[in-house]
This record gives C-alpha cells, sequence and structure tokens, in this order.
C-alpha cells in the first residue's frame, strides 16, 4: 500500500470515527437524559470503527517514520469529540508534505 493510499486511509477513518463520536454522544445524551435506548447499540459498532482509526494512524506513523508519542496523540484525538476533524485536517497537510518530499528523494514523479 502506498503512502499517498495510507493517508487517504486515515483520512475517512478519522472522519467516520469523528461522526462516530458525534453520534455515540447523541446515544449518550439520549440515554442518560431521556432514557430513551435508540441508538444503545451503537457503542459497539463505534468501539470496533475507533480501533480500525487506531490501525490507519499506526500505518501511517510507521510508513511516515513518526515518533511514537505523536502516533499517540493523534490516536487520542479520536476520543474527543470534533477534535479529530481539526487534527485530521492538520495531519493531512503535514503527511501530505512529507510525502511530497519522500518522493522527490526517492526520484518519483506525482
Amino acid at each position: 500500500m502506498s503512502d499517498r493510499a495510507k493517508l487517504r486511509f486515515f483520512q475517512v477513518m478519522a472522519t467516520v470515527v469523528g461522526l462516530g463520536l458525534l453520534l455515540l454522544v447523541l446515544e449518550m445524551v439520549l440515554w442518560y437524559a431521556f432514557d430513551n435506548d435508540v441508538l444503545r447499540w451503537w457503542a459497539m459498532p463505534h468501539g470496533f470503527l475507533y480501533m480500525v482509526y487506531l490501525v490507519a494512524v499506526a500505518m501511517l506513523g510507521f510508513a511516515l517514520h513518526w515518533g511514537l508519542g505523536r502516533m499517540v496523540l493523534i490516536m487520542l484525538a479520536g476520543v474527543v469529540p470534533f477534535l479529530s476533524f481539526y487534527v485530521e485536517a492538520r495531519v493531512t497537510r503535514s503527511a501530505r508534505a512529507e510525502i511530497e518530499a519522500k518522493e522527490a528523494r526517492a526520484g518519483v514523479r506525482v
């Protein structure tokens, strides 16, 4: 899998997890504030999606030789509502620049 494909996978998973986290917050509000269990089923699929997000961060991080601390911080962004969208934008901008520099060093044309 190319670095660009890993970046795209990260982008998709960050967006999916961000939206899923907002749905999880809605589920919690409905459950605790209104005793409504219509979204009670959502916690388990969200947990699975979060695990896939962790894999996406690890794949991209190892490909671009990030430190463990940076990867962990990006992974933790997936547990704070709205933060994953902000972090995704910043990571994408940074990773795209790293990938372009890596390709330029290798002589790969885009």
